[in-house]
């Protein structure tokens, strides 16, 4: 099987998104996998203990099933996952912010990315319940209030009622939210329901939300809490699949596509 010339035609992305549509549909094995996504087994496996790293999936003998027992995934862990599409995704969306703008960065590892886009421009305001977001821009002409709270020890975010209160009081261009799952019913998943009311009073007090997303987070999943998705929120992902992405746009969703590049294994 001829793998280079399939990556021409579908990214890393593109994949792991058909696969978690296959599992979804019934096709759970991993030698049935491969022939439909028409890679090696071996890629397969590895897309598989990634997904489950995600907490999208759960692997059993020989495949996979849809839906894990959730598990949070700690943020060292996430730096070091769907690296290339979260690089790609934090780019289009620091192009979204303009000079003089205040803005408010969630906590993780694509917002990470969006931050290290932002760092060589100047006038900037960046509101953050994310530590490494701060420690980030600590060096550079960009002014950081970093919001108080209790820190998660998986995200190193900070939440809790001192946050929301501090976010209450501030008005911000771009609110950017990273997410554990999104879905265009269900809304932005996230592991309590402390994370999902900070996410929801940090869009309140803003002109404009953006929801960062890689491809593999385009499913519920078994993600315990919500916050909603409300028409006129902009979602930028690698997702390229237009069923994947039009129940998005029916919702009112202004979805962003970046370019997949090249395929990652």
């Amino acid at each position: 099987m001829n793998e280079h010339r399939v990556g021409m035609h579908r990214g890393r992305g593109q994949r792991l998104s058909e696969i978690i549509r296959l599992l979804h549909s019934g096709i759970t094995r991993v030698e049935d996998l491969a022939v439909a996504v028409e890679v090696s087994e071996s890629t397969v496996r590895r897309d598989l203990a990634s997904l489950e790293a995600e907490g999208a999936i759960a692997r059993t003998y020989g495949g996979a099933q849809p839906f894990a027992p959730f598990r949070e995934t700690l943020l060292q862990e996430r730096m070091s996952l769907e690296v290339a599409a979260k690089a790609r995704i934090g780019a289009a969306a620091a192009e979204l912010v303009e000079d003089g703008a205040t803005i408010f960065v969630d906590a993780g590892s694509t917002t990470s990315h969006l931050v290290e886009n932002l760092r060589g421009r100047e006038g900037l305001t960046v509101l953050t319940r994310g530590i490494e977001i701060a420690l980030t821009l600590a060096d550079s002409r960009i002014e950081v209030i970093v919001v108080g709270g209790a820190v998660s020890p998986s995200s190193h975010g900070l939440t809790g009622s001192v946050t929301q209160l501090v976010l209450e009081r501030f008005a911000v261009d771009i609110a950017f939210l990273g997410c554990d799952a999104v879905h265009p019913d269900r809304g932005v998943g996230e592991p309590t329901i402390e994370e999902a009311a900070t996410k929801e009073v940090a869009a309140r007090n803003a002109r404009r939300t953006v929801v960062l997303a890689h491809a593999a987070k385009l499913t519920p999943g078994s993600v315990p809490a919500w916050a909603p998705l409300p028409p006129g929120w902009t979602l930028v992902t690698d997702e390229s699949i237009r069923s994947r992405l039009e129940p998005f746009r029916e919702a009112g969703v202004d979805v962003v596509p970046v370019a997949t590049g090249d395929r990652e294994d």
